[in-house]
Parts: structure tokens; C-alpha cells; sequence
């Protein structure tokens, strides 16, 4: 049979009988199919293909974990939630991620990897379409709290009108009944449940398509294939952003519009914009990116010829993955079978108890490492710098400049997003071209986090104080409250739950809403592009004048662009320690412990700093809160904000996790410096001649060393 084959197609020998062997494998009941048409060569054998669909892949996972980030203020606003939960919902995702990364190790070689990833994909899909199941279980979206649910909204419900008094209790008891609240904890519920779904299901995604691609692609075509990898994946952010940038110029019941539409525009503080559209549209993009990797073998053959072109830019950036473990797997075929006892290693051969029991030993090994202990800590830092500020900007933005939540989206995948990947590029370029080693590395990154923190100094008085909201008390140690004006509006007996804020333009003073201005009448005022609503015979008002719906705006509007150029810089500076600061990890741990060393980073970055940062981040945000809205008797969505204290703090908390991960990476170089002194003289003291044998021989080993 196999002269048989040869004589008929002896060059492509090889390659069918490796596919046969794959089909073989794959096939139920274990037996090849004698179809020659199965031996052809298939598009699903191509590393290639594989590096293509999961970069596609990785960019839709990346749409859909980051896009809640992109209308985390929107979503607070229609669930009436606070910062702490939202940025709690923000990072439940991490949960069910970090209780199964461990076992990645554990099971890489034991399972059909592209299955895992493909079912792995359609939880994340699922979890997408459980985020946006909110929306339409609940009730159409109220704006106007005070009107009747048969009435249409945003009508003269806000007006001083003495009957006022006798229709808000009747709506009050309306939106409290205990459907109402039961309905608000499921929604909430939901998105904890889908938040969670997407950490599981993004487990085996990353982890897996990574050690495929690097076990079947050619040594030499691994670099450029996880660069490409890494270049599209970084792109996903960008896209959430840009995606509900669109999303949030849409009313959020669009697919149920009141008759006659509505009185709101974006730049209202009332409007909730279709923050659920996007979790469909991406659910369905990692829905068909997942189709694919049914498709794929278990195993392929490994890519024979090096690609004749290299794109180094694009290589560079993952070339801390991609060198690190060609060069333990190229020294480790020729280590002593002593070297090989890592547990990346012997976990095929470990039972899941054993392994449970083995990791706990490894890991406390390898946090005994100074440097690698030291490395991560400033990692950590970065990542809790990155995540509050991934989570909270677009809301930061809409409150201290007074754009819209599109607006805010669109400046942040835009501007902050791009300068960021041109970052972990010139870093990685840097390293690359300039061949660091573990000392230069350090020093880079020292000098990257302290530009970095020198341009977030700025971004402290970048901002204005909150304009004057009538009624709102702003002494220290005092619980703010509603101030009733003495006469004015005692004939009109405003509902306390009502928001429906004006503006006197010229004294740019705000009140809670018309009522609370003592207007006793609404007209609208039309216009070629747009209808502007004012409210008259204001009694609150100095000289009775009418006052317009809607919030007064910042006076520091004309900041926001400058503001996001520093953000973008420092960004840009903060990521170009990406790729030094890895390979300080790879330098630091044994040859046999770096691909566990590498995923002990990734867990603690995700236990220490992706799971607890926007909590901490929304914490403090609360914390700077002068009005709060109150929904069935319990604090809802914060209306108000202290916009100095909210700069300070949230500006404030940057600063300190960059100043923390500047101080671990003087550590580090302090210890470097202090190990290069140590070798030193122990050369020195061993042998009277052997410095001259260094300085001879170092100027060969020297480039060598060095190299990355």
C-alpha cells in the first residue's frame, strides 16, 4: 500500500498521512474515511486560517467585555444604579474568569483546543444577549417620574400647579408596587449572571489560541503571527467605544417609541441612549466568529517555510510571548531531563487533584523571586490605573465638561485608545531595536512611568467647580439636601423625587426642576434644527424671567480636548512599559517556571487590580455625590456631583497607582544594580587575572546577552 502511494504522489506523502492521522482522530468510531477527496488539502488546516479567525475572534470578545464600559453612566441612569454597583458589575466578569484560568495549564494538551475555544466563544455570545434581556423585560423607560403612567411624559406634571400635591402620591405608590421592585432586582440580576458568563466564557479563548498557533505555526512565522494576533486584538476597545459612541445617540426604547415621540435630546441629563443595541450587535459578531473553530483539527501539520516577508512592527509587540517560549522550548530539548520539571511541564501528567495540591508550592516559588514579585506588583498598579480609568472616563468626561455620552465614547476610542497601542508598539520596538537587557528594561520603564505621572499633574486643574444648583446645601460635614426657598414655592408642593433640572442662563443658576423655579407655564419654541422649551413666570427667579429645560453647561467645556490630549500622552507612556516590564518577568524566573510565571501574572493582575479597581474607583466617585435620587425609598443614580471633588479623587487615584508603579520599578532597578555589584566583586575576588578574561570576552558576549 505504501510504494502504492508513493509511486502516485510521493512529494505530498508526508502531509496525507499526517491529515489521514488527524481525520482519523477526529472521525467518530476512530477509522480514517477512505474518500481521497478527504486527503485534499483543507482551508482549516492552515495556520493562517486559524491566526485570522481568531483575530477576528479576540476583537469581538474584546467589543462585547469592553462596550459596558463605553455606557457604564447609561446603564446606572436607566437601572438607577450607583458607582460602587456599577463598577462592581464592571469587573464581575473577572470572577468567573479567574476561578478557572488556573486550570488552563492543567488541561492545554487534554482537550480538542478549537472546540474549547468555539463553545467557549458561544458563552460570551450568550452572555451578550443576557445583558441586553433588561431592556426588554422591564417597563418602557420614564423619564418624567411625576406623571401618571397613562399620561405622556414631560408634561405640565412639573409645573408649580397646586394640584401637584395631590397627584404625586398617587404616582409615587404606582412606581414603588412591588412588581416594580421585583422586576428592578431581576434586571440587575441578569447583568451580574451575563457578566459572569462572559468571564467563563472567555477562559479558554486567549490561553489556548495562543499555544496553537505557536505549536503548529513555523518558529520563525510564530513572532509575526502573534503580532498580527496582538495588533487586531487591540484594536476591539476601540471599537466598544466607537460602537456605543453610536449606540448612545438613540433613545433607549426605540424599539417602543411613545406616540408623538419624545421632548428629549442627548445633551439632556434625562436621556438614556440604546446602551442594550450594542451588546446584540457584538453578541452576533462573536456568534458567527465562532463558527470557524468547529471546524478546525485537533492538531495540524506544523508550518514548513518560513514567510518571506516580516513585518517587524508588528512582530515586536509580541515578541515577549513569542521569544520567550521558543527560547525555553528550544533550550529545553536540549536541557538535562533535571531542567524539565516546571509544572508546565509535568501537568499532562498530573491528575487534577495532584495539580490542585503541586500549584500552591509552585506559585509561592515563584512570588519568592524578587524582581518577579516586584514586576507584577507594578503591573497591578498600571492595570488598576487602566481599568478605573477604562470604566469610569466616559463618565468623568460627561460630568466635568459637559459633553454627551456619545461624545465621550467617541474621544476615548479615538484618541486615548490608538495613542495607547502606539505605546506597547514603541515598546516593544524600543526593546527590540536597541537589544535591552534586564537592566535598560528597567530603566525604561522608569522613565515611561515618570513622564507619565508628570503629565497627569495638569489634569488636576483642568476642570471647573459645579456651577449653583439651587436648593442643594454644599456646607462641609453637613448631609446635602433640598433648601426650600422661603415663599416662593410654598403654593407649589414640588414632589421631592421629581428631576426635570432648568437654567436661568444669565446668574447660570440650575434648579431641580420647574416647579422648584416656581414657573407656572411651558411653551416651546420652535426652530429650523431643533425646538427649544422654555418655562415662564418663574416666582423663584430674579425679575420673573424664563428660565430653559435642561442643565446649565460647564464653563470649561472648551477643556475637554485638552484634557483628553494628556490622557492620550500619558497612555501613550504608560503602555510603552508593556513589553520591558515582560520581559523583566522572562529574565527573572527559571527557564522551567516561565510559562507558569507568565500565568500567575495575568491571575493576580485580574485578582488584584481588574476585579477590585473599579469598585475602588466607584467608591470614590460616590463619595463626591451632593444630590441623590431616591427611588422606592432607597438612594438610586447619583443627580449631582461635587466637580472638584470628583476631579481630586478620581484624578487623585491615578496618581497614586502611578506613583506606586513608579516606585516598584526603582526597586527594581535599585536591586539590579545592587546584583550587578554583587557579581562584580565576587568575579573580582575569585580570580586576580579573571577581569581582564571578562573585558576580553565580554565584547562577544556582551551583544548576546543583552539580546531579547
Amino acid at each position: 500500500m505504501g510504494p502504492r502511494v508513493q509511486v502516485l504522489e510521493e512529494p505530498q506523502m508526508p502531509d496525507k498521512d499526517i491529515k489521514a492521522m488527524m481525520g482519523t482522530e477526529d472521525t467518530p468510531g476512530g477509522k480514517a474515511s477512505p474518500d481521497p477527496q478527504d486527503s485534499r488539502p483543507s482551508v482549516f488546516h492552515s495556520i493562517k486560517v486559524f491566526v485570522l479567525c481568531h483575530s477576528l475572534l479576540q476583537l469581538a470578545q474584546l467589543m462585547i467585555s469592553g462596550y459596558l464600559k463605553g455606557s457604564i453612566s447609561t446603564v446606572e441612569k436607566r437601572f438607577g444604579l450607583s458607582s460602587q454597583t456599577s463598577g462592581l458589575l464592571a469587573a464581575f466578569n473577572e470572577v468567573g474568569n479567574t476561578a478557572l484560568i488556573v486550570f488552563v495549564s492543567y488541561f492545554g494538551s487534554r482537550v480538542h483546543r478549537p472546540r474549547l475555544i468555539g463553545c467557549g466563544a458561544i458563552l460570551v455570545a450568550l452572555a451578550g444577549l443576557l445583558m441586553a434581556l433588561p431592556h426588554f423585560i422591564s417597563e418602557p423607560y420614564r423619564f418624567d417620574n411625576t406623571s401618571p403612567a397613562d399620561m405622556p411624559q414631560d408634561s405640565e406634571a412639573s409645573l408649580c400647579l397646586p394640584s401637584t400635591s395631590a397627584r404625586a402620591p398617587a404616582s409615587s405608590n404606582s412606581s414603588c408596587s412591588s412588581h416594580t421592585q421585583a422586576q428592578h432586582l431581576v434586571a440587575v440580576g441578569i447583568m451580574f449572571t451575563a457578566q459572569t458568563v462572559l468571564g467563563v466564557g472567555g477562559v479558554p479563548i486567549q490561553p489556548f489560541g495562543i499555544s496553537y498557533i505557536d505549536d503548529f505555526a513555523h518558529n520563525s512565522n510564530s513572532p509575526l503571527y502573534l503580532g498580527i494576533l496582538f495588533a487586531v486584538t487591540m484594536l476591539g476597545p476601540g471599537m466598544a467605544y466607537g460602537l456605543g459612541g453610536l449606540m448612545l445617540r438613540l433613545y433607549v426604547d426605540i424599539n417602543r417609541m411613545p406616540e408623538g415621540g419624545i421632548n428629549l435630546t442627548s445633551k439632556d441629563p434625562r436621556w438614556v441612549g440604546a446602551w442594550w443595541l450594542g451588546f446584540l450587535i457584538s453578541a452576533g459578531v462573536v456568534a458567527l466568529a465562532a463558527i470557524p473553530y468547529f471546524f478546525f483539527p485537533r492538531e495540524m501539520p506544523k508550518e514548513k517555510h518560513e514567510l518571506r516577508f516580516r513585518r517587524r512592527v508588528l512582530a515586536v509587540s509580541a515578541s515577549p510571548v513569542s521569544k520567550g517560549e521558543d527560547s525555553s522550548s528550544e533550550q529545553s530539548t536540549e536541557a538535562s531531563p533535571e531542567k524539565k520539571a516546571g509544572l508546565a511541564q509535568i501537568a499532562p501528567n498530573l491528575t487534577a487533584v495532584q495539580f490542585i495540591k503541586v500549584f500552591p508550592r509552585v506559585l509561592l516559588r515563584t512570588l519568592r523571586h524578587p524582581i518577579f514579585l516586584l514586576v507584577v506588583l507594578s503591573q497591578v498598579c498600571t492595570s488598576s490605573m487602566v481599568a478605573g480609568m477604562a470604566t469610569f472616563l466616559p463618565k468623568f468626561l460627561e460630568r466635568q465638561f459637559s459633553v454627551t455620552a456619545s461624545f465621550a465614547n467617541l474621544l476615548i476610542g479615538c484618541v486615548t485608545i490608538p495613542l495607547a497601542i502606539m505605546g506597547i508598539v514603541m515598546g516593544g520596538f524600543l526593546v527590540k531595536r536597541l537589544r535591552l537587557g534586564p537592566m535598560r528594561c528597567s530603566i525604561l520603564c522608569l522613565l515611561g512611568m515618570l513622564f507619565c505621572l508628570l503629565l497627569s499633574l495638569p489634569l488636576f486643574f483642568m476642570g471647573c467647580s459645579t456651577h449653583h444648583i439651587a436648593g442643594i446645601i454644599h456646607q462641609p460635614g453637613a448631609q446635602p439636601g433640598l433648601e426650600r426657598f422661603p415663599g416662593c414655592m410654598e403654593p407649589c408642593s414640588c414632589p421631592s423625587d421629581d428631576f426635570n433640572p432648568v437654567c436661568e442662563p444669565s446668574s447660570r443658576v440650575e434648579y431641580l426642576t420647574p416647579c422648584h423655579a416656581g414657573c407656572t407655564s411651558r411653551m416651546v419654541q420652535e426652530a429650523l434644527d431643533k425646538s427649544q422649551v422654555f418655562y415662564t413666570n418663574c416666582s423663584c427667579v430674579a425679575g420673573g424671567s424664563p428660565v430653559l429645560a435642561g442643565s446649565c453647561d460647564s464653563a470649561c467645556s472648551h477643556l475637554v480636548l485638552p484634557f483628553m490630549i494628556l490622557v492620550g500622552l500619558g497612555a501613550t507612556l504608560a503602555s510603552v512599559t508593556h513589553t520591558p516590564s515582560f520581559m523583566l518577568i522572562l529574565r527573572g524566573v527559571k527557564k522551567e517556571d516561565k510559562t507558569l510565571a507568565v500565568g500567575i501574572q495575568f491571575m493576580l493582575q485580574r485578582v488584584l487590580a481588574w476585579m477590585p479597581s473599579p469598585v475602588i474607583h466607584g467608591t470614590a466617585i460616590d463619595t463626591t455625590c451632593v444630590h441623590w435620587a431616591q427611588s422606592c425609598g432607597r438612594r438610586a443614580v447619583c443627580r449631582y456631583y461635587d466637580n472638584d471633588l470628583l476631579r481630586n479623587r478620581f484624578i487623585g487615584l491615578q496618581f497614586f497607582f502611578k506613583t506606586s508603579s513608579l516606585a516598584c520599578f526603582a526597586l527594581i532597578l535599585a536591586i539590579l544594580r545592587q546584583q550587578n555589584k554583587e557579581e562584580g566583586t565576587k568575579a573580582t575576588v575569585s580570580s586576580p587575572g579573571l577581569q581582564q578574561q571578562l573585558l576580553a570576552s565580554g565584547r562577544e558576549k556582551k551583544p548576546e546577552e543583552s539580546r531579547v
